[in-house]
């Protein structure tokens, strides 16, 4: 039986039923949030992504405390019912689209009920194609939005509500990406594959900032955008504008160190400072994990938690490539406010001297 709960609703992007998403084995569909006190405090994001070609579902929950990051990883099959979206003890609820969503957990010690709620109209980013030489290795969508937090949640026993103002951004993607097992087949003779990605997604008092850049391993950008999205925003009341980050990296590591990111505002050009006020481990919620990796098959349902301590996370190890560093931000015009600094470099990147895959800093 193909027919399933999505066929009932006006959802079909192809003449098939919607179980079927194309033919690229590597489509996938994707939820993400962060969350953070206005301190910075209480971080903690969520994962949840459906690969129909692969018949997987899997969700990811992770909240640091005390410098340790405390995990939740959770993996089932997904009966290619892609409109059930609860994997285990995480569970996600579109309360009103595009705005208010609710995210549930409940296991293995972690436990939280968050409601997340739009700040503006969400940002379509530009569509992502890249391929490495004749490989497409991504085209997908995603669309970003900032908001704000209520809810609590609770590690072994121990709840702690949100703290008022408690903010972060939560995504939407899809499309294709490298999801599931490995390709082991060899890009060919010549082929060095790299990959560069910086997202600086902030909250201000009054209004949102987005910026994002991909970039090959010599430097040359194939996807950036920036925005600036007033509260409360339509869609076309979003200022689409341009934007260049200059950022060190921190000495023996592919972490950034600190970022100044200019942007052309509707007033003229900001500067905005970030400084990293601590790290968060994306492995957490699945990216570049080595066991709960996206989209691998654990069999019918599989539940895990994992922490570990944030100091004892090896900048050499490439699962830990991958970060989100929590930030103080400071406009030269519009104030101090709050966001996150993500960083991924794999492979060689030219414009910061690494030339080899497992280079560092």
């Amino acid at each position: 039986m193909t027919l399933t709960k999505g066929d009932d609703y006006p959802l079909h992007q192809t003449p098939e039923p919607v179980a079927y998403a194309g033919t690229d084995r590597n489509f996938y569909d994707r939820y993400f949030f962060n969350g953070y006190a206005p301190d910075g405090s209480g971080f903690f994001a969520v994962a949840f992504g459906i690969y129909p070609h692969l018949n997987v579902a899997d969700a990811h929950f992770s909240v640091i405390r005390d410098g340790v990051q405390h995990n939740l990883h959770a993996s089932k099959e997904l009966g290619m019912e892609r409109l059930d979206l609860v994997v285990g003890a995480i569970r996600i609820e579109i309360i009103e689209p595009l705005k208010v969503l609710r995210v549930t957990v409940d296991g293995e010690g972690l436990k939280a009920d968050l409601t997340f709620t739009g700040r503006a109209f969400p940002i379509e980013e530009p569509r992502f194609i890249h391929r490495i030489g004749p490989r497409t290795f991504m085209d997908y969508t995603r669309m970003t939005q900032n908001g704000h937090y209520t809810g609590w949640i609770e590690v072994d026993g121990v709840r702690q509500d949100c703290a008022p103002g408690t903010a972060g951004t939560r995504d939407r993607s899809w499309g294709v990406r490298p999801v599931g097992a490995r390709d082991e087949q060899p890009h060919g003779t010549g082929v060095v594959p790299g990959f560069f990605w910086q997202w600086t997604p902030i909250n201000f008092g009054d209004r949102s900032v987005f910026f994002h850049v991909n970039a090959d391993a010599k430097g040359n950008k194939w996807n950036t955008r920036a925005v600036i999205a007033p509260d409360g925003s339509t869609a076309d009341g979003l200022f689409d504008t341009d934007g260049e980050m200059v950022s060190p990296l921190e000495p023996g590591t592919r972490w950034p160190k600190d970022g100044i990111l200019t942007i052309d505002g509707p007033d003229g050009p900001e500067t905005l400072r970030l400084e990293p006020v601590g790290r968060f481990q994306m492995r957490g919620i699945g990216y570049t994990s080595p066991k709960w990796g996206h989209g691998l098959h654990h069999g019918p349902l599989d539940v895990e938690r994992e922490d570990f301590g944030l100091a004892q996370c090896s900048p050499g190890q490439m699962d830990n490539y991958h970060v989100q560093l929590p930030c103080k931000v400071y406009s030269d015009k519009h104030g101090e406010g709050f966001g996150v600094f993500e960083q991924l470099i794999l492979g060689p990147y030219k414009p910061y001297g690494l030339k080899e895959f497992m280079d560092l800093g």
